[in-house]
């Protein structure tokens, strides 16, 4: 078994074919949000752990947000993931993509960041808006798609 699996290739055929990567701005924004997500959920476990509190949330106020984190996160960024690889299955423009990444990116680490400090607060708002904006975009971009064909 090869040191990096996650790297194999199989063998090719007859003939050597160029391997194109599928998906690659989704593969990568998906990358650097489930390591995001891990951060936060990490976070989640360390108070979990230091409260003693395995189920619910005792009504404590830091397990709470830390618990609202992650579970905004999970509302949002799975569906935003599948959006952005069907829209770039669908050949949406590139340029358009990568800056819905970028600015998705940003969005959801205001957001977690926001959401620690005293609230209301302008980076969780900030990412708020940003995480809308790229729905938003998305879904004007994939009712365009629908209604070109």
């Amino acid at each position: 078994m090869s040191a990096r699996p996650c790297l194999e290739r199989p063998a090719p055929d007859h003939e050597e074919k160029a391997v194109t990567l599928l998906l690659p701005i989704t593969l990568t924004t998906a990358s650097v949000l489930a390591l995001l997500g891990m951060v936060i959920s990490i976070r989640a476990a360390l108070t979990r752990g230091k409260t003693g509190i395995l189920i619910g949330d005792g009504g404590n106020h830091d397990l709470i947000v830390r618990m609202r984190t992650h579970a905004n996160f999970v509302e949002y960024v799975p569906l935003l993931l599948v959006f952005m690889g069907l829209l770039e299955l669908a050949g949406v423009s590139r340029t358009l993509l990568m800056a819905s990444a970028g600015l998705l990116v940003i969005a959801r680490v205001l957001h977690a960041v926001g959401m620690a400090g005293k609230q209301p607060n302008l980076l969780r708002a900030a990412g708020t808006v940003g995480t809308t904006v790229v729905t938003a975009v998305y879904i004007v971009c994939g009712l365009m798609q629908v209604f070109a064909h």
